[in-house]
């Protein structure tokens, strides 16, 4: 982890005691200096699935910057009595940087979500990102990512966001970050936020920490992920007994 910020270890993992504007800024900077930068965004459920798989804990420790994203997140560093400032999701991380990507004229690779999805996005990145450089879109349906890698290396774009789902999108940072010396960033569904294929929380929902509940009630079969979260805080809880 970078010493620039204080962390928050939850069930082993590290997170960024730090506000969104705050990491921004920051990721802004390494972009402009060329600093490769790895940026994991987690959840109850990526924490949970860490927890379970030690390989993939000791992977996204080597990232740079994990970022809270998730109420639950919150909740346990509150468990643990270390609270962290706010959530930092990944999509408003993602929109963040390409607003900023647009006025600045700096260059994104985007790799995953469906071959629909992607469609769509070749038509409204440029349209919603007006100065975005695109260096290159590919959906997340392929067996071997060798072609897609030569491409970013041979783009080198500023930015590389992977919405492959984890663990797999973490896998593929790790494995390929250091072919460019820009962002790499695993951001799960968040191209179907982007396409407009998915609908985001209303702001109310956001503001009271109820964005899982709105896509639970539009999406049902999330209803199993939430189920994580009693065992989640149960873990968390012992950590707390364990510290105290």
């Amino acid at each position: 982890m970078q010493p620039s910020f204080s962390t928050v270890t939850v069930l082993g993992v590290p997170f960024v005691k730090t506000t969104a504007d705050h990491l921004l800024t920051t990721l802004q900077a390494r972009i402009v200096a060329k600093q490769n930068t790895f940026v994991v965004t987690a959840n109850p459920e990526i924490v949970m699935y860490a927890h379970e798989h030690p390989e993939y804990q000791r992977l996204i420790r080597n990232a740079d910057y994990i970022t809270p994203d998730g109420v639950g997140i919150l909740d346990g560093a509150k468990l643990l009595n270390q609270p962290l400032p706010e959530r930092i999701t990944g999509f408003d991380t993602m929109h963040a940087l390409l607003e900023w990507a647009g006025r600045e004229h700096r260059s994104a690779y985007f790799v995953g979500a469906k071959p629909e999805v992607v469609a769509t996005l070749k038509q409204t990145l440029p349209r919603d990102f007006p100065g975005l450089v695109i260096a290159g879109i590919h959906d997340g349906y392929f067996d071997d990512d060798a072609t897609i890698v030569a491409d970013i290396q041979a783009t080198q774009p500023d930015m590389v966001f992977a919405a492959l789902g984890f663990p797999k999108q973490e896998n593929f940072v790790a494995q390929h970050r250091h072919t460019t010396k820009g962002l790499w960033m695993g951001v799960g569904g968040s191209f179907d936020v982007l396409a407009g294929a998915v609908d985001r929380a209303p702001k109310f929902w956001q503001e009271h920490h109820l964005e899982w509940a709105y896509r639970t009630f539009k999406e049902p079969k999330r209803l199993k992920r939430i189920a994580i979260i009693p065992r989640y805080l149960h873990l968390v809880r012992q950590q707390a007994k364990q510290q105290n």
